[in-house]
């Protein structure tokens, strides 16, 4: 398996707090059926003020240290970004990394109050050609209300990753309902184990893909940890990725699928909650259908 996004760095963030806890995290990592971690560290202003080369250095000097103590794991660098208004600068610039230097990038949305614009940010990073992965929506204090919103970030080509923690309980009830939702929905491309540490919230990765298999079947699973965290490290373009697959029936929110690709009929059959809030719908629907078929094209393309 590949582990997405793990906060194995030592002393770099809340994830691990020396390197004693980095190589027991990583011993785990093997052990659970592991063989590539993704070193997501959190970029944050304010609070983590990680850079690309930062943590380039960090995940070499941690990668030594395994040769040194003999554990087989290939660290990889990323990070866990914050929503920040001059993202798409700092990638570029190098300042924030992407995943292996790739078109994905790990987006962390604040998670007690909703963002503004929400939607016109992850569409703005899919414009400018990069494959933004949305971290545990289904953690987010505010996800019941813009659920919709989520499953509009998904048609239009935002990738979406869960906790693997959240689909066993870890994370409380209400967390365990929306990543089983979204599951089955087929709006999740990425299972990954967002660990910080080996007691609290340890690399746990197999349980997750486990109780995955059990929703959306052990193809799905496999594609959850291994072929879309491999095709990400390798740079794939979305379109060459297998879809998420739903539980039941065709899977409608999945990689690649997007609002352009059916009929208005099908789009409002979707959206019921939408429609029974009383909030208008319409131009959102007509904005989207024109909008995201171009942001489907540039997402999908060879820019990289």
């Amino acid at each position: 398996m590949i582990d997405l996004h793990c906060h194995i760095l030592p002393g770099i963030d809340d994830g691990a707090a020396n390197l004693g806890v980095s190589l027991a995290m990583a011993q785990a990592s093997v052990a659970d059926g592991v063989s590539v971690v993704v070193c997501a560290p959190h970029i944050l202003p304010g609070l983590y003020h990680n850079s690309g080369p930062q943590i380039a250095s960090a995940v070499q000097h941690l990668q030594d240290a395994l040769g040194q103590e003999g554990i087989p794991l290939r660290l990889v660098a990323g990070a866990d970004v914050h929503m920040v208004p001059d993202l798409i600068v700092g990638v570029r610039s190098g300042r924030i990394p992407s995943i292996a230097g790739s078109r994905y990038i790990l987006v962390e949305p604040p998670h007690h109050t909703e963002p503004p614009q929400l939607e016109s940010f992850f569409f703005s990073l899919i414009v400018e050609g990069f494959v933004p992965i949305l971290t545990h929506p289904e953690r987010l204090k505010w996800l019941q209300h813009r659920y919709e919103a989520i499953r509009q970030l998904v048609r239009a080509g935002v990738w979406m990753q869960i906790t693997s923690g959240s689909l066993t309980g870890a994370f409380g009830r209400n967390a365990q309902y929306w990543a089983h939702r979204m599951l089955e929905e087929g709006c999740v491309h990425i299972l990954a184990t967002d660990a910080h540490d080996t007691h609290r919230r340890p690399p746990d990765l197999s349980r997750g893909r486990e109780a995955a298999a059990a929703r959306v079947g052990i193809e799905e699973a496999e594609h959850l940890v291994l072929t879309r965290p491999l095709g990400i490290i390798e740079n794939e373009a979305p379109a060459n990725l297998p879809r998420p697959a739903a539980s039941t029936g065709p899977a409608k929110f999945g990689g690649g699928y997007v609002e352009a690709d059916f009929p208005a009929a099908d789009i409002e059959a979707m959206e019921p909650a939408k429609r029974s809030s009383g909030r208008p719908s319409s131009h959102t629907h007509t904005y989207l259908r024109k909008f995201v078929g171009r942001l489907r094209q540039l997402a999908e393309s060879e820019r990289w």
